[in-house]
């Protein structure tokens, strides 16, 4: 028996973060350290195997409240059903003959959660791209971030942007252009301009995380997404800066000018306080990277921050001083 194993990887938000949803531009990188994976295999009947945290059984009503409080009310099961069906309905619309063989699919992911890491779509790149093989069905790597989004965003009513989709999809380290401008349909559709970049033009960073107190990414971006589409004037602006960090970012990383990166991280994360309210323990993760002397800024929805540093001195400061509020430092593994 054929067993098809795949696995998407986490990914962390260097610059321009969040204004992928807002046709902006960004620059992310893959995190080989955390991963989630798919194993599909023939089967019987089209099964969906419960993973361990997809919790149906607890201690007692506070054991539940605590989970939902940490992981949110949804695991990965939903998204599972969501891929499989949408990857359907992609193969209908196109005409594209699918075999009558059923199959078993699971998952198990190491990726921090609600972190802002990007598990939840890791999980959805992982399977497509069991379903692919399974069914011997090629969807153009162009077009694999925009069904991505799709799943969440018009099958589950997730707010999200591309970003994440992109790098999970690409890997490595991606410049993404989201302005209109960029915007092109293939084959019904819309893709935009990403440019793999080297990863071996990033000076020394740091990724570091709070995986005890999160909170789901949808629930964090709701309010912005409203004051974006009312014509905020300091949201319009903010989005607009951020795209402008990503086109400063990625001329930096060309130069290799690591200072001028270390700046305009800090940067982003500034113009990004200046719109959001944030959690104090949140603010404290990005304060203390910083009184190490290293930059720092969101990984993604919030938890998690990443950053440039200069030395292993400053790398181990930064280790001491993240595990003192709780936090975990790790250097991110990016090919």
């Amino acid at each position: 028996m054929e067993i098809i194993r795949k696995r998407a990887y986490a990914r962390a938000g260097l610059l321009g973060n969040p204004s992928d949803g807002y046709n902006g531009k960004t620059i992310s990188i893959i995190v080989r350290n955390f991963w989630a994976e798919a194993v599909l295999y023939e089967w019987d009947s089209v099964d969906i195997i419960q993973a361990r945290d997809d919790r149906v059984r607890f201690r007692s009503i506070y054991d539940l409240t605590q989970d939902v409080q940490l992981h949110g009310y949804y695991g990965g099961i939903r998204l599972i059903k969501a891929t499989i069906k949408r990857f359907v309905d992609y193969c209908r619309q196109r005409s594209l003959a699918l075999h009558d063989r059923n199959f078993s699919v699971r998952y198990e992911t190491t990726i921090p959660r609600q972190v802002g890491l990007a598990g939840s779509s890791a999980i959805i790149v992982a399977t497509l791209r069991c379903l692919m093989d399974f069914y011997g069905i090629r969807i153009p790597l162009e077009q694999q971030p925009s069904f991505v989004l799709s799943v969440e965003t018009e099958e589950l009513g997730i707010s999200a942007g591309l970003q994440d989709r992109v790098i999970q999809s690409y890997e490595g380290m991606v410049y993404m252009d989201f302005d209109k401008l960029a915007e092109r349909v293939v084959d019904g559709i819309t893709c935009y301009a990403y440019e793999r970049l080297d990863p071996a033009l990033l000076p020394p960073i740091y990724i570091a995380y709070h995986h005890a107190l999160s909170e789901p990414t949808e629930t964090f971006h709701s309010d912005i997404r409203s004051r974006y589409a009312c014509g905020e004037p300091s949201v319009v602006r903010a989005m607009q800066h951020f795209a402008v960090l990503a086109v400063q970012g990625r001329a930096a990383l060309c130069s290799r000018d690591a200072e001028k990166l270390s700046a305009l991280i800090d940067e982003n994360f500034n113009t990004r306080r200046g719109i959001y309210n944030l959690p104090d323990w949140q603010i404290r993760m990005v304060e203390t990277a910083r009184q190490c002397g290293a930059s720092a800024k969101f990984a993604g929805s919030g938890g998690a921050i990443i950053g440039v540093y200069q030395d292993e001195a400053m790398f181990n400061k930064i280790c001491e001083r993240m595990a003192e509020i709780g936090s975990k430092t790790i250097k991110p593994i990016v090919t």
